[in-house]
Formats: structure tokens, C-alpha cells, sequence
């Protein structure tokens, strides 16, 4: 039946699969994860779940309860003030509230999985589409929003688990204007949360970012920094046909991607959670995961912070999409996850490939071609 679930990490998830991937979206929030790439062979699962998904957390809201993967932020942020009498949760209804199924397809080489939430903070309707190609180790992400009126930040919140080395994955991205640390730290010891990296700083180069110590950091490996929680924002160049930002992870031999439009998605925020919280139900054992989200927002802070102006604002960075209502707003985003040859380091670009649907993935010496719809982001 189009809208049956299976039980994944204590939570119901529809279930869309190909030969190439096996994927699951929670019923609640439309959390993708676990999602399985190549499952008749390498099983690569390159996707957080939260340490205590199959436990009953009724004080947390849903979105912590549920956390995993990949979801989608309307608005994304925080949401702790008010915007305009709209008092949203943590990342918004899209992140927390129940997903319906609209459809199943399965046609060709193509198979989709489509839901749709109606939301009612800011009344609007959102679909949310999944599709999966045979043969193409990628995941195909879009969100068509209509009925929506004024401004809103979103954005996608994807979220790796690291192996538990130091270093053990590779960090690189598109070309961006410059990196910025949030305002104020992340985290307040007095809560019992930790963070490290200095306040209110901007960077060029993701391996000199400066500390609270006052010692340098490489934001490019990870995990890093254990016992601390933390954020920075790179800007996007939108200028780019597309961004994309990537994991290697080269003693696994795997490579996680992501694509998307820069003019939609502007930023590329980066949250790396490694045992910093110490308070419920983080209680200091959430490590070696990293948010890479894809985002149109000031910082994490939600959207009364995003819509008025702000820093990232006022130089021309725009951190709020206007939405309307006779308008559909179509947010389209790629992930995928690839094995990769002996050597093959940290990614350094990833171009369309010479022959039709395929990118090229290059390495520090090695390339890899892999098939991928480009007309997807269009």
C-alpha cells in the first residue's frame, strides 16, 4: 500500500529502494535516513542517526526525538522569538510535524516517493519528492512549496556520522566569498554546553580559523575538537552554475556529495557536534557527527533573525527567500555517495561530465565518473 511504513530506529519510515540505493523517510519530520548506497555490495551508510532514536523522549520536541539524516527547515533555525505573531519550532512543522503519502511511482528506471505536509503556522502546502535512478548511487531531493506568502529562511539539514578517528573524513566545497563564526558562542558552559571556536570571525581559508585559545583550526578534517559543539557559515559564491560540497573518507574508500543551486540555498552551514552537550538528551554522547546544511538563513538562529537585517544582510548576503503565493517555489537538491580508488584523498571540484547525465569527481591525483541527472537542479 502506497502509504505503509516499516519500524527503522524506532521510528515509522517509508521505505523507496532501487539497485542502487535503499532509502527511509520517517513518518514524522521526513527525516531520510538510514539511506544505503550499492546494497547488493558495499552497504555504505554514510548517514547520522541519533544515539537515542529507540528511546521514549515525550519532553523533547519531535525533531530531537526523531533526528537522523537528511530533513528539510521551513523556517530553518532555532525559531526561539516570535516572527510576526508566527512562533515556530526548531526548524519548523516541515522538520517535526507528520508526513502523508501522495504517491508512489515506479516507471522505467525511475522511482519516486512523493508526500505532502499542510502547514499551519504560515498556511501553505509543501511536497516533498524522493527519486531514485537505477544505476545511480544518488538520492534526487525536491520541495515544492505553494501558498506561502512573505519572507522565510530554509534551507536542507543534512548530517554525516564520522568514523570514530581523528581525521577521518576530508571537508571541501565550491568556491565561497568568505566564512563567518556566529556572533555569539554556541553553546554557554553555564548550560553545560562547550564550544571553541572564536566568535564573531571571518575567514577565508577553511584551515586557519582561529580558537577561544587563541591556536588555530582546520575546519577541512574532521572530527576534530572532541568534547566541543560548534558552527560557521560559508557564503556561497552564487555566481556558480551550481555549489556542491563534499566528504572523502580515504581509508574507507567512499565519498559522500552534495549539489545544489547557490542562488536558492546561499549558504553551506557547518555543525559539528562532537560531545559538546551535556545536557538531555545530548547528555555528552552525541560525537563525530557533522551538519552539513544547505541553507538560506542567518546562521542557526531562525527566522526573526534571518528576515530583519542583520550582518550577513547588510553586505548584500541575502538570508531570507521572499515567498508567493500564486508563485510554487521549487527547492531542488542532490546527494550521493560513491566508493572511491586507493589514493583518492580530499574531492577538489566536481564538473558535468562529457558524456550527458554523468559528473566527473576529481581527486588530489585520481577521477571518478559517475552517472547523475544535472537537469534534477534545473
Amino acid at each position: 500500500m502506497a502509504g505503509e511504513t516499516v519500524l527503522i530506529a524506532g521510528w515509522p519510515s517509508f521505505p523507496l529502494g532501487n539497485n542502487a540505493v535503499q532509502a527511509y523517510v520517517t513518518e514524522e519530520g521526513g527525516h531520510l535516513a538510514p539511506v544505503i548506497f550499492d546494497p547488493s555490495g558495499r552497504k555504505i551508510q554514510p548517514f547520522y542517526l541519533a544515539p537515542w532514536a529507540e528511546e521514549k523522549l515525550p519532553d523533547q520536541p519531535k525533531i530531537l526525538q526523531v533526528l537522523r539524516g537528511d530533513f528539510f527547515c521551513l523556517p530553518f533555525g532555532g525559531n526561539s522569538k516570535p516572527y510576526r505573531g508566527e512562533k515556530h519550532p526548531v526548524h519548523g512543522e516541515t522538520a517535526n510535524n507528520r508526513w502523508s503519502v501522495v504517491n508512489r511511482v515506479k516507471e522505467g528506471n525511475e522511482s519516486r516517493l512523493e508526500l505532502e505536509m499542510k502547514t499551519t503556522i504560515r498556511p501553505g502546502h509543501v511536497r516533498k519528492i524522493i527519486r531514485l535512478l537505477e544505476n545511480h548511487q544518488v538520492v534526487y531531493c525536491r520541495h515544492v512549496l505553494t501558498g506561502f506568502k512573505g519572507v522565510m529562511s530554509l534551507g536542507h539539514h543534512a548530517i554525516l556520522q564520522f568514523p570514530d578517528r581523528l581525521a577521518s573524513g576530508l571537508f571541501s566545497c565550491s568556491r565561497f566569498l568568505f566564512g563567518q563564526t556566529p556572533p555569539w558562542p554556541v553553546e554557554n558552559p553555564a548550560d553545560r554546553g562547550y564550544s571553541i571556536l572564536k566568535p564573531d570571525v571571518r575567514f577565508t581559508r577553511l584551515d586557519r580559523v582561529p580558537l577561544i585559545t587563541g591556536e588555530i583550526t582546520d575546519l577541512s578534517v574532521y572530527p576534530a575538537r572532541r568534547g566541543f559543539e560548534d558552527i560557521a557559515v560559508l557564503i556561497n559564491d552564487a555566481s556558480l552554475p551550481f555549489a556542491w560540497s563534499a566528504v572523502s573518507f580515504p581509508a574507507e574508500r567512499y565519498l559522500w556529495f552534495a549539489l545544489k543551486k547557490p542562488e536558492q540555498l546561499g549558504s553551506t552551514l557547518l555543525w559539528m557536534s562532537n560531545g559538546g552537550r551535556h545536557y538531555p538528551p545530548w547528555n555528552g554522547r552525541n560525537i563525530n557527527a557533522m551538519g552539513i546544511e544547505e541553507v538560506t538563513s542567518y546562521f542557526h538562529y531562525g527566522l526573526t533573525d534571518s528576515a530583519r537585517a542583520n550582518p550577513l544582510s547588510q553586505s548584500g548576503i541575502k538570508t531570507c527567500l521572499r515567498l508567493k503565493p500564486e508563485e510554487p517555489t521549487s527547492i531542488s537538491y542532490i546527494m550521493g555517495c560513491v566508493r572511491t580508488p586507493a589514493g583518492f584523498g580530499r574531492v577538489k571540484d566536481i564538473q558535468p561530465g562529457k558524456r550527458g547525465n554523468t559528473a566527473i569527481i576529481f581527486g588530489v591525483r585520481e577521477k571518478i565518473e559517475v552517472p547523475l541527472d544535472w537537469e534534477w537542479l534545473s
